[in-house]
């Protein structure tokens, strides 16, 4: 780097391109010296907005430009491999917006890229940043819920219908980025179904059950179809309960202290009575800071220290797996399809200087 400030590029400027265009504009080590889109109408309203920021319909000005030590890709999933293998090719760390790329074969190759070359790959899974999911996590570290029974989640809205896309991938993919972030332990195996209502278009609707080793299982229901938008969540526990609602203004999380307990004999192990616990409910403060400033803080700082950013490739990685298989059950009417177990690290090779 140049200076104190990580130079950024940014290629897209469409849905997710101008939230991260602010984030980086109001982060102190980062300065946005270069926006790339096809469309000049958008770069023109950004132009208004962010007068010293430098605009081009042509890629290959960010890869050029030797000011720009990192690019964050927010364009089109299909577009997302060729875009980041030819910023890590040309030396770029790059930040790509979620799904990592169409296929896990495709992921493999950016995470042997960026690990060759010594470069940051971080994929947008902007959940894992969020205040009220890192607290959850801090709670299951802690067994504060005992033993996990279950993951239930509903994630719904009217729209945004995609074109190289059906809804796991859009939406279920937050899910699955979160359950991957919170649990210690990999599903084997997914069973999906979804459903498709609008002709020339992918399904619009899935149900998946992510299978555990253990007695723990995973539904997590997506839908572009619903009249109402619904980002809820309820994790149980042997101990305690969480209830996780996204669309709460102040109490997003909710620890309830309820449960059941089983009265049984040693002698009479098939008769057994069932007992119900219900304490209190509390809710911890959720910090308000936006997930998308925190998220691209830490981006900045793997890149400048070389650490291992938290949604790294290999988390992205482990997620497309899912996806793939959630889609391979859902071409065969739900049959359970077994997913490969991958490690949560890579070794850390030594990294090229910024």
């Amino acid at each position: 780097m140049r200076d104190s400030q990580l130079g950024i590029g940014v290629v897209g400027y469409g849905y997710w391109g101008p939230n991260l265009v602010r984030n980086f504009s109001i982060n102190p080590t980062a300065r946005v010296v270069s926006v790339s889109d096809l469309d000049p109408g958008r770069l023109g309203a950004m132009g208004q907005v962010y007068p010293g920021v430098a605009t081009t319909t042509r890629y290959d000005d960010l890869l050029k430009d030797t000011s720009i030590d990192a690019i964050a890709i927010a364009t089109p999933v299909h577009t997302h491999y060729e875009l980041a293998i030819a910023a890590l090719r040309a030396g770029k760390h790059v930040l790509v917006e979620k799904p990592l790329a169409p296929s896990a074969e495709l992921v493999i190759r950016l995470i042997d890229e960026a690990d060759r070359r010594g470069l940051t790959l971080m994929v947008d899974h902007t959940f894992l940043y969020t205040p009220a999911v890192q607290k959850i996590r801090e709670l299951l570290l802690k067994r504060e819920l005992g033993d996990i029974y279950y993951y239930d989640s509903t994630r719904s809205s009217l729209g945004l219908f995609q074109k190289d896309v059906n809804v796991i991938w859009d939406l279920a993919v937050h899910d699955i980025s979160i359950i991957d972030h919170i649990f210690d332990e990999e599903p084997i195996a997914v069973s999906a179904t979804g459903s498709c209502h609008v002709v020339g278009s992918p399904e619009n609707m899935a149900h998946i059950t992510l299978f555990f080793a253990n007695a723990c299982v995973a539904h997590v229901s997506v839908n572009w179809l619903s009249p109402v938008k619904v980002r809820q969540t309820f994790i149980g526990g042997s101990k305690k309960m969480i209830v996780y609602d996204d669309l709460e203004p102040t109490e997003k999380v909710k620890i309830y202290d309820k449960g059941i307990t089983l009265d049984t004999t040693p002698e009479d192990a098939h008769q057994f009575r069932i007992g119900y616990r219900a304490g209190d409910m509390w809710a911890p403060h959720i910090s308000p800071k936006e997930a998308l400033q925190t998220e691209i803080e830490h981006f900045v700082d793997c890149v400048r220290t070389g650490g291992q950013p938290i949604s790294s490739g290999m988390s992205g990685l482990r997620v497309i797996e899912v996806l793939e298989a959630a889609s391979r059950s859902i071409a065969e009417q739900g049959k359970p399809v077994a997913i490969r177990q991958l490690p949560r690290r890579i070794p850390q090779r030594a990294r090229a200087t910024a």
